[in-house]
């Protein structure tokens, strides 16, 4: 088997992370939604901007040098970089909800996708949520005590806080056709492959937002009217086992013939909508061996990440035991595999 094992959800990089990623077996890091306004970054990036000088506009799109430092540095410490999974809010959301200014977000977000060729970064996820990722509970228990995140439709749905203008599925629809014709040439001159992340959770409105990305049939649309050779999934294990009992195995059957699985999320929930909860990756409703089997059989050959884990006793944020304990099981279903055959 060609597939690797990464490890991602990292929003700064430190040398303790990436020792981490290396003594857990992890062959690369993904890194999320990296703000390189932030101090740590900067810090990284060996920037200076003096408490004197005047305040700066946040940034709106990266630049390869910046790039090329991260790079190097993750592979310095004998890691690949293998992704970058999504920009900052402020890149994209106005695109997202086809509000003015959305042009100029879309130029910058040409001007990135430039940089991260020439940085030699060749995969950027993305998503069309509107309003991000969605919980009804940060303090749920799962196993043994370990804190989970969960989610009940019937708590969710009610909510109305104006925050964002109403998008009806049509508008949602017309404002991601507009994106991705514009942006996917550029992404093929760069070299740079799409990964599309669903919304989660896969619920067709939340606030007053249609939330598109929810179905296997909207993946094929989204790709049908994205047709290039840089254009995938980031395939969320999670987000389809919270469609329905039979999607995930399906869509990895599916779009993996199809070739269009750039990156997997191998991660497990409790259960499909209305509610659900996460879970350690051997105890959810989805079947891993299952899916790690048709990944095998539909010849993919990229990498997997943990991405969603429950916090264990003595837990760090950003959840290292977690992690741990996740990319070690996935090590060695994959390993097992291997040998096999």
């Amino acid at each position: 088997m060609a597939i690797r094992v990464s490890v991602g959800q990292f929003r700064e990089l430190h040398d303790e992370d990436l020792a981490f990623a290396r003594q857990i077996g992890a062959s690369g890091v993904g890194i999320n939604k990296p703000n390189l306004d932030s101090p740590a970054w900067t810090a990284l990036l060996g920037k200076q901007f003096p408490a004197s000088a005047a305040p700066r506009a946040p940034m709106q799109r990266w630049e390869a040098m910046d790039l090329i430092n991260i790079r190097t540095y993750v592979e310095n410490a004998g890691l690949t970089l293998d992704c970058i999974e999504g920009v900052p809010r402020n890149f994209i959301e106005k695109a997202v909800l086809g509000l003015p200014g959305r042009d100029a977000q879309i130029e910058n977000f040409h001007y990135t996708l430039r940089s991260m060729g020439r940085a030699g970064i060749r995969i950027l996820g993305y998503n069309w949520i509107p309003d991000q990722v969605w919980r009804t509970t940060r303090s749920g228990v799962g196993r043994g005590g370990a804190k989970v995140t969960g989610y009940d439709h019937a708590l969710a749905e009610p909510v109305r806080s104006g925050a964002l203008p109403p998008q009806s599925e049509a508008q949602m629809w017309d404002n991601y056709s507009y994106f991705i014709r514009a942006v996917l040439p550029v992404a093929e001159e760069a070299g740079v492959t799409l990964a599309l992340h669903p919304d989660d959770p896969p619920v067709p409105e939340l606030d007053g937002v249609a939330r598109i990305m929810r179905s296997p049939e909207a993946f094929a649309r989204a790709l049908a009217i994205g047709d290039s050779p840089n254009h995938g999934l980031n395939f969320c294990m999670g987000c389809f086992a919270e469609m329905g009992p039979t999607e995930v195995y399906e869509g990895l059957e599916r779009f993996g013939r199809a070739g269009k699985l750039v990156y997997v999320h191998f991660r497990n929930v409790t259960g499909p909508l209305p509610c659900f909860a996460e879970s350690f990756v051997d105890e959810g409703a989805t079947d891993v061996v299952r899916c790690l089997k048709i990944l095998r059989d539909v010849g993919f050959d990229g990498f997997l990440i943990d991405d969603h884990v429950p916090h264990m006793v003595g837990d760090t944020v950003w959840g290292h035991r977690g992690r741990a304990y996740a990319t070690g099981y996935i090590k060695g279903m994959v390993r097992v595999l291997e040998a096999l055959g």
